[in-house]
Order: C-alpha cells, then sequence, then structure tokens
C-alpha cells in the first residue's frame, strides 16, 4: 500500500513530459501570451504561476522560488530589462531566466541584461518552449533517456486575445500621458505581432516613429483606436 511520502514525492521528468517538477513564474501582461504559456506548461508538465507586472513579480519573488522565470521585455509598470539583470546577478539565483517579446530587438536586450535565452513571440511550439527550457536546466533536472521533440503547436484561446484588445481600447481613450502611450505602443505592436496582424503592427510602427520624431500623435491614435474596435467585433463574433 502506498504511503502518504509517496505521494508527496515530486514526480521525475519523462519524454513525454520533460518539465514535470518544475514551477514556472511567468512574468507577462498580455492575456493572450500568458494564456500560450498556459498550454505551454499545462502540456509539458510544468506548473505555472504568472505576474503580470513588474511589482507582482518582485512581491512573488519574495515568497515563492521558482525554477524558470520568463519575464516580458515591456511591462506596464517598468522594463523588464531590470528584472532580468536583477535575477541573474542576486545570490539566490533561479535555475532558468528567459526573456520573451515580439521586439525585434527584444532578444539582443535580454541576453545583454543577463537572460540565459529568449523566447520568441509569438509562442505557439511545444517542441520550441520545452528546448529553450531544458538546455539551460541543471543536468539532475533533465529527463533521462532520449526524449521524442513535440511537434505539437498550442493555440491560445480567443477571449484572452479579446481581453487584450478590450484593455487596449479603454487605454487608447486618453494618451495625454507620453508614459503610457510608449508602453500602450509597444505593447499593441507586440500583440500584433503575435497574431501575424500585419496592419495593426504597420500602424503601431507609424505611431512609434511618431513619437520619436516629435510629431502630433492624435489623428493615428484615432486611427489606431478604430482598427481595435474593429478587431474586438470580429473576435466577438468567433
Amino acid at each position: 500500500m502506498d504511503s502518504m511520502d509517496d505521494f508527496m514525492q515530486p514526480r521525475p521528468p519523462t519524454s513525454a513530459r520533460p518539465l514535470l517538477g518544475l514551477t514556472v513564474l511567468v512574468v507577462e501582461d498580455s492575456r493572450f501570451a500568458s494564456e500560450a504559456m498556459r498550454l505551454l506548461c499545462l502540456r509539458s508538465g510544468a506548473r505555472i504561476r504568472r505576474a503580470d507586472s513588474l511589482f507582482h513579480a518582485q512581491r512573488h519573488l519574495k515568497i515563492y522560488r521558482p525554477s524558470v522565470v520568463i519575464i516580458d521585455i515591456g511591462l506596464p509598470d517598468g522594463s523588464g530589462v531590470d528584472l532580468i539583470r536583477e535575477l541573474t546577478i542576486g545570490k539566490s539565483r533561479v535555475d532558468v531566466v528567459l526573456g520573451t517579446s515580439a521586439d525585434p530587438d527584444g532578444e539582443h536586450k535580454a541576453i545583454k541584461a543577463g537572460a540565459d535565452g529568449f523566447l520568441a513571440k509569438p509562442l505557439s511550439s511545444i517542441g520550441y518552449f520545452q528546448s529553450k527550457i531544458l538546455e539551460h536546466l541543471p543536468i539532475d533536472r533533465q529527463p533521462k533517456g532520449v526524449r521524442i521533440l513535440c511537434e505539437d503547436a498550442v493555440v491560445p484561446d480567443e477571449v484572452a486575445l479579446r481581453d487584450d484588445l478590450a484593455a487596449a481600447a479603454i487605454a487608447l481613450e486618453d494618451t495625454s500621458d507620453q508614459r503610457t502611450l510608449r508602453y500602450l505602443t509597444q505593447f499593441l505592436g507586440g500583440l500584433a505581432r503575435s497574431v501575424n496582424d500585419t496592419p495593426l503592427s504597420r500602424e503601431m510602427d507609424r505611431l512609434a516613429q511618431l513619437q520619436v520624431n516629435g510629431d502630433a500623435v492624435q489623428g493615428q491614435v484615432a486611427r489606431i483606436a478604430a482598427m481595435v474596435k474593429e478587431r474586438i467585433a470580429r473576435t466577438a463574433a468567433i
């Protein structure tokens, strides 16, 4: 008969679920990206915890010690680069620290800050997700034997995408604060690239350039707000 101790012992990783026994903290403000991470962890055997800002990540890390931390570069209350730097130079370093972003320069920023690796958005491949974590894990935390590379992909729920778009639509109603506008520009730009929405991504790039040039942005913001509302209506109809 099994004892209680048998049930309390963490199960070792297997070739099919190579991340069994790991806890992954995902520091990510996008509901859509977080849902993809949740599905990837579920299929890989890992437990997941989520923080949607630097503040909540710091609060979590004071209480828990995850095995892996995945940090989005652009967060509402600051840059994920600062958290990457903090976690990789501290005494209580976690096993694996990865950056993630849909921005073209995201990988450079993450690696320069000290991240072990980088996950490029959009995230859907289970095999890619598992490999990026396993290649940085200590040998004793890795599954024994030959690992079968999973070629499946996850598909986040459209509800998560609609939640992100709805939050952006509310924020677009008042873009008078420059810091908020910069954050919103990177958030919506990253979301557009994650779902391969080329028209929206192009308009977000134009908004970013207007800000760099110091030009008026009101007209471009209004154009983007209309596009976001149209996409909310489209996802609601699915």
